[in-house]
């Protein structure tokens, strides 16, 4: 998940439905991560946070290209495959379902 230490509800809201179904994650600081901050703004477009990924194993980045974003548009709530920027407590976890993170809902 790539966030940023300043306070925000979109990452409060993805910690918690990560913490509640158990979905181990890993959580890297664009405001800390040059490299990190000019991935997510090539990915959303602008420093949106979260960003969560699909990734293997020690990657930081997605496994399959993310679906295109057309310029200029938000990214929020948008499921794009192996990625979604700040989603919903629902469309997380529909998402995390869909990629096999939880069975539950």
């Amino acid at each position: 998940m790539y966030s940023r230490r300043m306070g925000c509800p979109y990452v409060t809201v993805a910690k918690r439905v990560l913490d509640d179904y158990h979905v181990p994650y890993r959580e890297i600081l664009i405001d800390m991560d040059d490299t990190a901050r000019q991935r997510v703004l090539r990915w959303t477009g602008f420093l949106s946070v979260p960003t969560l990924v699909v990734a293997e194993t020690g990657s930081d980045v997605p496994f399959q290209d993310p679906a295109p974003l057309a310029a200029g548009v938000s990214p929020r709530g948008i499921h794009r495959g192996t990625m979604i920027t700040e989603p919903s407590a629902d469309q997380l976890a529909d998402w995390l379902a869909e990629h096999g993170f939880i069975n539950e809902l």
